[in-house]
C-alpha cells in the first residue's frame, strides 16, 4: 500500500498537501489508512491530518449506504456487470464475518486495517445486507475512529520511536 500511496503523492504533487491526503482518503482500498500514510510522507502534522483523513473517508459512506443497490441494479444492465458481480461476491464473502456479531462485527471490520477491509467495503456489506442506517452509520464511524488510532500509531508513532533509537 505504501508504494501506491507514494505514487499517488508524486502524481498529485503541485496541489496542497492537505488536498492530497483528502483525495487519497476518498479512494476505495486506500481510505483513511492511505491518507495517514500520505500525511506522514508529506510531513503533515498528525493532529492536522486526522480530521482531513476522517472527512475524506466519511464523505462517500452515506452515498454508498443510501444508493449502492440502485446503482448496482443500473450498472448490471451495462458492460460493468462483471465488476458489479465481483463487488457483490466480495460483500457476500465478508458478510459472514460481519453478520456473526452484526454491529460490533461491522465496526471491527472497518476499523482493523487489513487488505480488503475498511469503510467502503463495510458500507457495501451494510447496504447489501440491509443494516439499519443508524446502526450501520454508527458502526462504520466507530470503525473509522479505531482505524484512525491504529494507523496513527503505525504512521506516526512507530517512525517516531525508531528515530529516537
Amino acid at each position: 500500500m505504501e508504494n501506491l500511496v507514494k505514487s499517488l503523492v508524486e502524481a498529485l504533487s503541485g496541489i496542497p498537501n492537505e488536498l492530497i491526503i483528502f483525495i487519497i482518503s476518498l479512494f476505495p482500498i486506500l481510505e483513511l489508512r492511505g491518507g495517514l500514510i500520505a500525511a506522514s510522507i508529506l510531513h503533515v502534522d498528525l493532529w492536522r491530518a486526522i480530521p482531513i483523513c476522517v472527512a475524506g473517508n466519511i464523505l462517500p459512506i452515506p452515498f454508498i449506504l443510501l444508493f449502492i443497490e440502485k446503482i448496482f441494479e443500473w450498472l448490471k444492465n451495462t458492460r460493468f456487470v462483471k465488476m458489479i458481480n465481483k463487488l457483490e461476491e466480495k460483500a457476500d464473502k465478508n458478510a459472514k464475518k460481519i453478520m456473526e456479531h452484526k454491529n460490533l462485527g461491522l465496526l471491527l471490520f472497518v476499523g482493523i486495517p487489513l487488505p480488503g477491509t475498511g469503510a467502503w467495503t463495510g458500507s457495501l456489506v451494510a447496504a447489501l445486507f440491509h443494516f439499519k442506517l443508524k446502526d450501520a452509520s454508527l458502526s462504520i464511524l466507530g470503525g473509522i475512529v479505531l482505524a484512525t488510532v491504529i494507523m496513527s500509531l503505525i504512521s506516526y508513532g512507530i517512525p517516531y520511536l525508531i528515530s529516537l533509537i
